[in-house]
C-alpha cells in the first residue's frame, strides 16, 4: 500500500523558515519521474510549488517561491524535503507531497499526482 506522509508544518511569523518532510512507504521516490510539493489555500485551487525530476538535477518552482523555497530529496532515506525561507502570509496553505509518473510539470503534479494528507503551514503577519 502506497502512503505519503508529510510533516514539519506549523505556525511561523512572516520572514521565518520551515522545513517540510515527506516520507514514503510502498513507493520509492527515485523511481518516480516527478516528485514534489503542491499547496492549497482556503478557497483556492491546488497549485504545484516545487518539483524535482527523475534525474535528481532538474528542479521547478512556481514563480512566487523562487529564491525562497528549495526542494531536495535523500534517496537513501526515501525522503523528500521542502526548505522554506522568508515566508510570507500568502504562503499560508496546506502543503502536500506528491508524485507523478508522467511529464514532470508543476500543473501535472498538482492536478494528477498521488499525494498525502498534507501538513498545514500558517504564516502570521
Amino acid at each position: 500500500q502506497v502512503r505519503l506522509e508529510e510533516s514539519g508544518g506549523g505556525l511561523v511569523e512572516t520572514g521565518g523558515s520551515l522545513r517540510l518532510t515527506c516520507t514514503a512507504s510502498g513507493l520509492t521516490f527515485k523511481d518516480r519521474n516527478c516528485v514534489g510539493w503542491a499547496r492549497q489555500a482556503p478557497g483556492k485551487e491546488r497549485e504545484g510549488v516545487a518539483a524535482i525530476y527523475a534525474d535528481d538535477i532538474s528542479e521547478y518552482y512556481v514563480d512566487s517561491v523562487k529564491g525562497r523555497f528549495a526542494i531536495s530529496r535523500d534517496n537513501a532515506k526515501n525522503t523528500l524535503y521542502l526548505q522554506m525561507t522568508d515566508l510570507k502570509a500568502e504562503d499560508t496553505a496546506t502543503y502536500f507531497c506528491a508524485t507523478y509518473d508522467g511529464f514532470c510539470a508543476l500543473s501535472n503534479l498538482s492536478n494528477f499526482g498521488r499525494s498525502g494528507r498534507g501538513t498545514q503551514v500558517t504564516v502570521s503577519s
